[in-house]
């Protein structure tokens, strides 16, 4: 019985890993398709997991904080907050053109 628990559980951490890279591919791929659509270059993106949201509600979400540049010697940060595998909000802060 004791294996069983050990199994499911092994089991059940590699599906939150597999949905969590799922996720990452899917916010990586909008962040580039919309900076594409502002003429910005992308250098680097990073993320991390939250239980509440800015309304305090209990909420599982990721943020994924990205790095980018307008003009290629200046770097502005931005995010995309996901929930589930929706985007739910994107900034980008006012930058040089």
């Amino acid at each position: 019985m004791q294996d069983l628990i050990i199994i499911l559980l092994v089991c059940f951490g590699c599906f939150l890993f597999w949905q969590q890279r799922r996720q990452a591919e899917i916010a990586r791929q909008t962040i580039e398709k919309k900076c594409r659509q502002l003429e910005l270059q992308v250098v680097s993106v990073t993320f991390s997991h939250r239980i509440r949201d800015e309304q305090r509600r209990w909420r599982w979400h990721t943020r994924y904080t990205f790095e980018f540049s307008s003009l290629g010697d200046d770097c502005y940060q931005g995010y995309l907050d996901m929930i589930g595998f929706t985007p739910a909000k994107f900034f980008v802060p006012v930058h040089r053109l």
